[in-house]
């Protein structure tokens, strides 16, 4: 399993270092691998894993790949509704796995460690399978490209049971380093751990970072303690940036974008506000090591260099495919062996390995660095003009006197157009006048028609924005979004 020798390294080495820290609990690794050891259930099954965030949950997803289980974490926060609709596909995935078959997609000779959730088109999470393979090489790569080890104390303010705050938790352990989460996220619940430990990395998305440190510098508690912060998601905007900077000024910024499905894709570097290299890099940065990245058309044909696609990437730390809930709209994969493409050097593409996406658009620049429009499930087709809100929210973020300002693009049914493009502004002051103004460097289809006054960020449980929600909360006269002129 990927981490389970690890533990049991660390356990033996530096048995009383703290190995997991959620609020005023604590396990060390010798503590939490006693803990697995007698939880959990011997024998091949699927271990539905429904607690509440807490060092429980960080024993029970040991105690699974520990007696060579599925582990299944599961969000306790979701309905309980839900959540049993969720164990009763396990319990019927399972019951199909028929002896000495492997789950769909899977490679030959591999086990599937893990059902990870992620969000679909309908009410239930779909769930795709990992096998330990990935997450291995994925680990491998990933501490050494953050430069983690032993003396990492990482904070990731998500839900544990998030696919990116469960495999930080995995990650944080193959080091052998101290993980914290939370009971529950607020800005001020993080600040307070990062008071109560020795926190000195974060991992998290772009929108939870500038709530905490404006919250930081809100309320003078500086995040100078803080030495690398590992922000996932698309590229940073210049006010985020700027905001991380002001609060975090020792902290060297390590942007990527990946996906649950296909793990890390690209990254790139800002070293601390004090450097002498201090200048953004381009779009969210090359392939990851050991991934190389290709622009095609939906239906696999080449685009000429610099337009945009969708972005297939040719990878090691990629899934096996999905257990339930394919509805075709996200992971997906070319039986395509020439593709061109590019990736970290010397690496070489298996020349029988697949080509796969989750359908984000994007292009690569002459520098092979890659930039993101947003997933074609979140297009807005708006008379006749394919819209990515993610395109237009960048453009107008970036624009003079916007820094400040959280900008969220969604679309809405119109009687005329088919849908119309409208903006959610989240910012400390009237920002509209400036953001008009940028937009009308945009074409016109892609200018947002309505303006909304956001009292507080549409977000997901683990801290992303959601397009969708914006829309829910205009249609419905939500008084969050507030309708501005």
């Amino acid at each position: 399993m990927p981490f389970i020798d690890k533990l049991k390294y660390w356990a033996t080495a530096a048995g009383g270092r703290p190995a997991i820290v959620v609020g005023d609990q604590r396990l060390s690794y010798a503590q939490l691998l006693v803990a697995a050891e007698s939880a959990g259930t011997a024998g091949p099954g699927v271990s539905v894993i429904d607690v509440p965030d807490s060092t429980a949950l960080a024993v029970e997803f040991c105690a699974a790949l520990l007696h060579r289980r599925t582990a299944m974490v599961v969000d306790a926060g979701w309905p309980h509704t839900v959540r049993q609709e969720l164990a009763d596909a396990a319990a019927q995935w399972q019951a199909a796995q028929r002896p000495g078959k492997r789950a769909l997609h899977a490679k030959a000779g591999a086990a599937p460690f893990l059902l990870g959730l992620s969000s679909g088109t309908s009410g239930l999470p779909k769930a795709f399978v990992r096998e330990t393979a990935s997450w291995r090489d994925s680990f491998l790569r990933s501490t050494e490209y953050f430069n983690l080890s032993q003396e990492a104390v990482t904070l990731a303010p998500g839900p544990m049971a998030a696919s990116m705050n469960l495999y930080a938790m995995g990650e944080s352990w193959f080091a052998g380093g101290t993980h914290v989460s939370l009971p529950r996220f607020s800005a001020d619940a993080t600040l307070r751990a990062l008071g109560a430990n020795p926190v000195n990395r974060l991992v998290l998305v772009p929108t939870i970072l500038e709530l905490i440190a404006s919250r930081g510098l809100q309320t003078g508690q500086s995040g100078e303690q803080i030495r690398s912060i590992v922000c996932a998601g698309s590229t940073l905007s210049a006010g985020t940036l700027a905001l991380a900077r002001a609060w975090a000024p020792h902290a060297r910024i390590q942007q990527y974008y990946g996906a649950a499905e296909l793990g890390f894709v690209a990254a790139s570097t800002l070293e601390p506000a004090a450097a002498a290299d201090n200048t953004p890099g381009q779009g969210v940065g090359g392939a990851f090591p050991g991934v190389h990245i290709a622009i095609r058309q939906p239906d696999g044909d080449p685009v000429a260099p610099g337009q945009q696609g969708d972005v297939h990437v040719q990878s090691p730390y990629v899934c096996s495919g999905y257990a339930w809930g394919d509805d075709g709209l996200a992971f997906s994969s070319l039986p395509v062996t020439a593709l061109p493409g590019t990736a970290q050097p010397n690496t070489v593409p298996a020349a029988a390995a697949p080509w796969h996406t989750v359908h984000d658009r994007g292009w690569l620049d002459d520098q092979d660095n890659l930039h993101l429009a947003g997933r074609a499930s979140d297009m807005i087709i708006t008379s006749g003009s394919n819209v990515y809100p993610h395109h237009v929210e960048q453009l107008l973020s970036e624009a003079p006197g916007c820094g400040d300002a959280t900008i969220v693009v969604a679309g809405i049914a119109d009687a005329v157009r088919g849908q119309r493009v409208v903006a959610g502004i989240h910012a400390p002051d009237d920002r509209l006048p400036e953001i008009r103004r940028a937009a009308t460097r945009l074409p016109p289809a892609q200018r947002p028609s309505h303006y909304f006054e956001l009292a507080s960020l549409p977000l997901t449980g683990s801290g992303k924005i959601s397009r969708s929600m914006l829309a829910q909360w205009i249609n419905a006269g939500d008084p969050r979004a507030r309708r501005i002129h």
